[in-house]
């Protein structure tokens, strides 16, 4: 039986609608306390989520997986400050039932930012030589991405807030067929069309996108370059004042289509991805090897590289960002 999710009338004109703010997206260190991150509890966030098994549109997993993350955020946020944003869309003959979840922290804050990852994981492997057409647990690609954010939402109801935080996890963002990136994002662009409250403008976005993985390292995404280059450099900044220069490269990484292009074209929002990626000679980009595979799954996931990602925003967050 589904599980009918509300919104409470008024939550966002509370929550979500922030002043327009054209700040230049400058940081600088603010002296305030800064909670610690664990690792521990965000591998079990992601491990949860594998256990559900492949979280595809309209499967047993992906339904039990969004009433797993509603009851998440809405203990750590509360119960009227979270919106689940079910919709329908048809792809490739299929209607399917999707899901976006918005969770707001310190909704006494109208300046906000937003996080963001997708939770729903990919119906095939067409990069896997044995088993092509089966869907994959998308330990990383996916689930390290929401376990960071369900760790920051424990952290996030604990420790006060100097800035006001809105978290989405995005559905259907890995549904397309190799190259038909227009069935790709359905969650972003979606939430880009039909935006819970007209006018939410905060003062910047953060994409989270295979950042728990095995060698992983996240160069300066091309387009988070271009939308948002501050914040960029500061977040690569940070991570080098920590000692994490080799996972956080000081270079210039690949144009990745994801879901932050998708918020930036749709609503403005300067957005930022952090994704495991890199450049190879040709100038082509490579994904990690266990990219679209049936390898993506809890073995793969590295709790040093949850640690670093998180420390970092962390930082960022409560000690680098001027109210």
């Amino acid at each position: 039986m589904k599980k009918k999710f509300l919104i409470c009338s008024g939550l966002f004109l509370l929550l979500l609608i922030s002043c327009k703010r054209d700040t230049g997206l400058q940081f600088s260190e603010q002296g305030r306390e800064v909670p610690p991150f664990s690792a521990e509890n965000t591998y079990n966030y992601i491990e949860e989520q594998v256990n559900f098994g492949p979280r595809v549109p309209n499967s047993e997993a992906h339904r039990n997986a969004i009433q797993y993350f509603n009851e998440h955020f809405r203990t750590y946020a509360g119960e009227n400050a979270v919106f689940v944003q079910s919709f329908q869309t048809e792809v490739y003959g299929d209607t399917l039932q999707l899901y976006n979840l918005i969770a707001a922290f310190a909704p006494h804050h109208s300046d906000r930012i937003l996080l963001a990852a997708h939770w729903d994981s990919r119906p095939r492997a067409e990069e896997d030589p044995d088993d092509p057409d089966s869907p994959i647990l998308g330990a990383d690609d996916g689930g390290s991405g929401v376990g960071v954010l369900m760790e920051l939402a424990t952290i996030f109801a604990e420790h006060e807030l100097p800035i006001g935080v809105d978290i989405i996890l995005f559905d259907g963002e890995d549904y397309g067929e190799s190259s038909d990136l227009d069935n790709y994002f359905l969650g972003s662009r979606h939430w880009g069309q039909n935006p819970p409250v007209p006018g939410y403008n905060p003062r910047f976005g953060i994409l989270l996108d295979m950042v728990g993985g095995q060698g992983a390292v996240f160069p300066k995404e091309g387009y988070s370059m271009q939308f948002a280059p501050n914040l960029v450099d500061e977040i690569w900044s940070i991570a080098h004042e920590f000692g994490h220069q080799d996972l956080f490269l000081g270079e210039r990484g690949g144009r990745v289509a994801d879901d932050h292009i998708i918020v930036e074209e749709y609503t403005g929002i300067p957005m930022i991805n952090i994704i495991h990626h890199s450049v190879n000679p040709a100038g082509h980009i490579d994904f990690p090897p266990y990219w679209h595979t049936h390898d993506d799954n809890m073995d793969i996931i590295d709790k040093e590289v949850l640690q670093a990602v998180g420390d970092v925003l962390l930082e960022l967050i409560y000690n680098r960002i001027p109210t």
